[in-house]
Parts: C-alpha cells; sequence; structure tokens
C-alpha cells in the first residue's frame, strides 16, 4: 500500500520514542571508531514540516516534540540531532530517521534508505544527499535480506513499517528471525505501534519465541485526539546494546507522567 505519508504524524509522542531511543543506539555504536551499516527499511521523506497542512491537521507533533522536547538534554543525541537539523533546515523542522542517523552517523558509516512511495522516496533524494548514502526504491524487506550481512557487519537496522498492510503483523517475525541467521552481530530495532484493539499481541508472542533474547519495550500515552487508536509505542530490539534498558526505563517514567 502506497498511500501512508508519515508528514500526518511527523513529531508525535511515537516518534519522541522511536528516535529517542534511535539516536541513543546510534551514539552508542560510534563510540568504537569501526565503520558500521546502517539500514532502513521504511525510510519516509527525512525532513517534515510541522506547519504544514498534514502536521496541523493532526495536531500530532503539537502534542509530542511541541509539548515534549524537555524531556531532552542539551546532550542527550537525539536533541542534539533534533537542534542541529533545525539550525540548517528551519525552527519547524522535525527530522525523520534517516536524517538523524545520517546526522550521528560518519563518512566511515555506509547509509542503506527503502522507501517504496514515489513521492515520498523523491522528497527523501531531495532531503539527504552523501556519498555514503544509497537510496532505494524497493520494498525495504526484501532491500533487508538481500543486503544481510552487510558489510561492514557491524550496525543498526531500523523496521518502521507503516503498519497499513495487514500482513505486515504476520510476516514481520519471520523475516526478522532469518535476518537475525544472517546477521547475528547486527542490531535490529522494530518499532510497532499499540492499538486498541492490540493487533501487535500475536506478533510479539511470536517474535519473543523465535528470537527470547530480544528486548519487548512499551509505553503508554492517552489517544492524541476522540477517536485515535493509537494508545502507545513499542519497540521490540535484537542484539540491545549494553546500557540501552536504563535508558527506556527513564524514558518509560517520563511517559507515565502523561496525563490522559
Amino acid at each position: 500500500m502506497l498511500s501512508y505519508q508519515h508528514a500526518y504524524h511527523a513529531g508525535n509522542l511515537a516518534d519522541l520514542h522511536k528516535h529517542a531511543t534511535l539516536a541513543w543506539v546510534l551514539a552508542y555504536l560510534t563510540r568504537k571508531d569501526k565503520p558500521l551499516s546502517y539500514i532502513e527499511t521504511h525510510a519516509g521523506r527525512g525532513l517534515y514540516d510541522l506547519t504544514s497542512a498534514e502536521a496541523t491537521k493532526t495536531g500530532e507533533a503539537a502534542g509530542g516534540i511541541g509539548a515534549h522536547a524537555d524531556w531532552f538534554k542539551p546532550d542527550d543525541p537525539y536533541r542534539q540531532a533534533l537542534d542541529a537539523l533545525r539550525q540548517a533546515h528551519g525552527p519547524d523542522t522535525y527530522p525523520g530517521s534517516p536524517a538523524i542517523a545520517a546526522h550521528l552517523l560518519r563518512p566511515s558509516d555506509s547509509l542503506h534508505l527503502a522507501e517504496l512511495h514515489p513521492q515520498e522516496h523523491e522528497a527523501l533524494r531531495a532531503a539527504l544527499r552523501g556519498p555514503n548514502i544509497r537510496l532505494y526504491r524497493q520494498d525495504g524487506l526484501e532491500l533487508a535480506q538481500s543486503l544481510t550481512p552487510p558489510d561492514p557487519r557491524r550496525g543498526l537496522m531500523l523496521i518502521d513499517p507503516s503498519w497499513e498492510i495487514k500482513t505486515d503483523y504476520a510476516a514481520i517475525p519471520a523475516a526478522m528471525q532469518k535476518l537475525h541467521a544472517k546477521w547475528n552481530v547486527g542490531v535490529q530495532i522494530l518499532w510497532y505501534p499499540i492499538l486498541q484493539d492490540g493487533p501487535h499481541v500475536p506478533m510479539l508472542r511470536q517474535l519473543q519465541d523465535a528470537i527470547p533474547e530480544g528486548l519487548r519495550q512499551e509505553v503508554r500515552f492517552p489517544p492524541v485526539r476522540k477517536g485515535h487508536r493509537m494508545i502507545g509505542s513499542g519497540l521490540f530490539i535484537v542484539n540491545p546494546p549494553w546500557g540501552l534498558e536504563a535508558r527506556l526505563k527513564d524514558l518509560t517514567a517520563r511517559f507515565a507522567r502523561l496525563k490522559g
């Protein structure tokens, strides 16, 4: 399905959860002076304008980064990426995960970004350029399988589908198990929405059976508007780096203080 556009949701509470975690892991991995590979299966457009009609229509950014940027201190990797990219592109910019990764990674690192939606792909191409960045207009999970194990072998994969294709819930566990078998040193971060009817629950059961050492972490928050089905944000992380659990506990505590 090519109807999903993240511009309606950029900068929402789920993005804070996902992007703060991603930035922390990338900052951790780049402490070592060894190159790494970054693979993203559903990249989106990279940069979002929070004054756009899409963003203002839903109000999700206003209740997310607009209300809670102060959760993150100036030396936090997520905050550093946000501040730097806003300085470069304007104060109403919100960086998606490809832009955060491109900012935090080094010239020696390789970025592989898949985006199938034609307009989003072209916007991504306009937003991100660099000799170490490769863009692909193809199915992200197919790309991930074709690239693994990547060169260099150290690295991280972000799997962040739209979840509008209902078969994703059934396909993800087998795909991640296969990726882990081929790339056993790679960090995989899966993001999933927590919806009121709980379609993620069987998927998580299968993931935990297939990769029992994986780390599951979820936060809850009130629906952003009446009738909105999303009530939380989840991550399933394969090969979580040391110290990540403490970082996630801090995020969990912040979300727990939100009032419905």
